[in-house]
């Protein structure tokens, strides 16, 4: 019982101390106007408002644009629709990349490798500005489109994991399907695609959480309120409604905003662990 609980404890202590910032979060939101002012300014912390004001959310979210309700459905819209988009490109391109490195032998794809695996050495900042003058030629400026297409062209990270589970399986289930006339494209859709589930939960997921939190670049591409994202209407919300009077909405929008990351993590927790050590350990 006492070597569970020395176990047990450090983990449920460590668990409290990261859902802490959360909780308090929450607590601010249904906190009246006075009282979370005077929280944040250094007064007494409560852990639970004695009076949750419930429509501290719906007054958040009228708040969001110019026009109650329609800036929040806007961002919100705009953010599915692109977190939606790069989840899809980032698996099929990764994931068919991928394939060819581990299943197709041809003259040079040792050195092809390795020269994509530089590419994650690279620090964003150095191709922030090429890539934007790129896409201004291009004339996809304060659209969705500089945030979307780049994700069906690859990211070394995501290809390197499934070209290490593409590796490990046995050349026998191939050779099978190449006997029953499937091409490399049929096997990679059919046989491989359907195999490497939880490397696709892996994928899916840190895209989903990378794209939906992505501040930089809408903030880059996207300059009208019509076409901005969720992070970018939070943070013109936040320069509005910053100060201490308002910082119960601005709790409440961001505790809104972070919802579907929230059930994201309950609901596919098991496939991220699970992901995880499919896509490390294998290969």
């Amino acid at each position: 019982m006492k070597l569970k609980i020395s176990r047990y404890a450090p983990l449920v202590l460590g668990a409290m101390v990261m859902l802490f910032p959360l909780w308090w979060m929450t607590t601010i939101s249904l906190e009246t106007a006075a009282r979370a002012g005077a929280a944040t300014a250094g007064g007494k912390v409560t852990l639970w408002p004695s009076d949750p004001q419930w429509s501290n959310y719906t007054d958040a979210l009228k708040e969001f644009g110019s026009t109650p309700w329609v800036g929040f459905l806007d961002a919100l819209a705009n953010s599915i629709v692109v977190t939606v988009l790069v989840v899809i490109g980032q698996v099929l391109s990764c994931s068919l990349v991928g394939y060819a490195f581990a299943r197709i032998r041809f003259r040079g794809s040792k050195v092809l490798f390795g020269l994509m695996l530089t590419t994650m050495m690279l620090p964003p900042q150095v191709t922030m500005i090429p890539l934007f003058l790129f896409f201004r030629s291009l004339g996809w400026v304060d659209t969705l489109l500089p945030l979307v297409v780049p994700a069906f062209f690859g990211n070394a990270f995501y290809i390197f994991m499934f070209r290490q589970f593409f590796a490990s399986v046995p050349e026998a289930l191939i050779e099978a399907a190449r006997i029953d006339g499937c091409g490399h494209f049929r096997i990679w859709w059919s046989l491989m695609l359907p195999m490497c589930k939880p490397v696709i939960a892996i994928c899916a997921i840190f895209t989903f959480l990378f794209t939906w939190n992505d501040f930089m670049g809408p903030l880059i591409y996207l300059h009208s309120e019509e076409s901005s994202t969720l992070a970018v209407a939070l943070n013109s919300f936040r320069n509005q409604y910053g100060g201490l009077d308002d910082v119960h909405l601005l709790m409440a929008a961001s505790i809104v905003t972070m919802i579907p990351c929230v059930l994201l993590f309950f609901s596919a927790q098991k496939h991220f662990v699970e992901g995880l050590g499919k896509g490390a350990v294998k290969g």
